[in-house]
């Protein structure tokens, strides 16, 4: 198994485990879950097959069985939405200690990537303004010139039609939650132009 392992502790320093990142999510066997949540086995083990019987979750993508040193047989982990669902079940200082330490990280996810993503957006936006500014600018001093010949006009228009290809591959590029953004200024920027 290749992973990445993240050493979590309780704030009363009594739990620390090793965390274990795999496909994305985190994976504790029942010892483990024993350990975080200072809750005997049975319990660990009644609230997990709850998960599944009431179909909260699926073993399917959420168990693995795994080959540890030393053990004559397979230890089955379970990942973070099982974790999670055990955590809120099981009634102990330790679960809320876990629950707190889990919802602080995806929080801090969550902030991190919003502001990626808009910090992304607006450069999008700007290399837009850009674009159009520039585009702008050609178009005007290529129609104002009294002189243009069909040389001139020929370029005008390609100019025009390769602009217009170039923000048609902005938005077939764009995330799919941002293409109603990416559209919008689009749209502001060719009414912009047009004005």
């Amino acid at each position: 198994m290749t992973d990445k392992i993240i050493i979590y502790q309780s704030t009363d320093g009594k739990a620390s485990l090793d965390v274990h990142l795999e496909q994305e999510t985190v994976w504790l066997n029942q010892k483990q879950m024993v350990d975080l949540f200072d809750r005997n086995i049975s319990v660990i083990s009644r609230h997990i097959r709850n998960v599944f019987v009431e179909g909260e979750l699926t073993e399917e993508s959420n168990l693995q069985k795994m080959q540890i040193a030393n053990s004559d047989r397979p230890v089955v982990f379970y990942s973070l939405d099982v974790i999670i669902s055990v955590g809120y079940r099981v009634k102990s200082q330790r679960g809320t200690q876990f629950r707190r330490w889990a919802t602080h990280v995806l929080r801090d996810h969550l902030v991190q990537g919003y502001t990626l993503n808009q910090q992304r957006l607006e450069e999008k936006a700007e290399k837009l303004i850009e674009m159009q500014q520039a585009m702008a600018l050609l178009t005007r001093t290529l129609s104002n010139q009294e002189m243009v010949d069909d040389t001139g006009k020929e370029i005008l228009e390609v100019i025009t039609d390769n602009a217009l290809v170039a923000l048609t591959l902005l938005i077939a590029e764009s995330k799919p939650e941002e293409k109603d953004t990416i559209v919008k200024v689009i749209v502001n920027l060719i009414n912009r132009c047009n004005e």
